[in-house]
């Protein structure tokens, strides 16, 4: 069992699977700007994130990673919204050696203390379509998943999923040890030929992510110019 898990996580380090966004964990407002760094089991190194808001219903990310893992851009677009509730829906594109496009859809809670109304923590849940056009063996992956993530606290998060290739085996074999590719399955190998996983492995639809968040920058408040009422001669 131990020998399985260090192949694991060796095999983890050294494919450079596939990268996510980190989305705001709040609703942006126009001009706010918010940063910091993250660590995922996807990537080799860590990687900066920068989010900045562009209207009151629209930000913008860029990732950039160490030589190019993690790095890339995505776009959030908030769909519903109510009290500490909201939907937002968010398209990335990401620079690895299985370089993928993701398709979100993320439903955001914010806990509300009852008694007092203070807002607390954030908790969200997510349906992502992941596809990879052309992965580090030359073949391509389409995928489909979920995702849970939460912010405890300022300066925390995290997020979790996985996303299933369902050309490349059968989703009831996830978690077995012991699986064999056969008929259709073979088109579509776990691993290059050296040895690492390829695009259409199942470790490459694992995600595991922990954002630090830097700092948090609110948009000045333009106010608005006070006209002087004219005097009566």
């Amino acid at each position: 069992m131990a020998r399985v898990a260090s192949t694991l996580i060796i095999a983890i380090i050294f494919s450079g699977c596939a990268s996510h966004p980190r989305v705001s964990s709040q609703r942006m407002a126009e001009g706010d700007v918010e940063y910091g760094y993250a660590f995922s089991v996807e990537n080799v190194f860590p990687y900066l994130w920068y989010r900045k808001g562009i209207s009151k219903r629209s930000d913008i990310g860029v990732r950039v990673g160490l030589p190019i893992y993690g790095s890339g851009f995505d776009y959030s677009r908030l769909l519903y919204e109510k009290e500490n509730k909201w939907d937002m829906l968010n398209l990335a594109w990401s620079l690895n050696p299985n370089y993928n496009f993701d398709f979100t859809y993320y439903k955001f809670r914010q806990r509300q203390n009852k008694k007092t109304g203070a807002l607390g923590g954030t908790a969200w849940t997510g349906i992502r379509f992941m596809h990879i056009p052309r992965g580090i063996s030359g073949k391509t992956s389409t995928r489909i998943g979920i995702l849970f993530g939460g912010k405890p606290g300022e300066k925390l998060s995290y997020e979790i999923g996985y996303y299933h290739d369902f050309s490349s085996m059968p989703i009831s074999n996830v978690f077995s040890s012991s699986y064999v590719q056969e008929g259709r399955f073979t088109e579509y190998p776990h691993t290059t030929k050296f040895g690492i996983p390829s695009e259409n492995s199942r470790i490459t639809g694992f995600s595991l992510q922990v954002f630090f968040n830097l700092g948090y920058n609110r948009a000045e408040k333009k106010e608005s110019a006070v006209i002087d009422p004219e005097t009566e001669q």
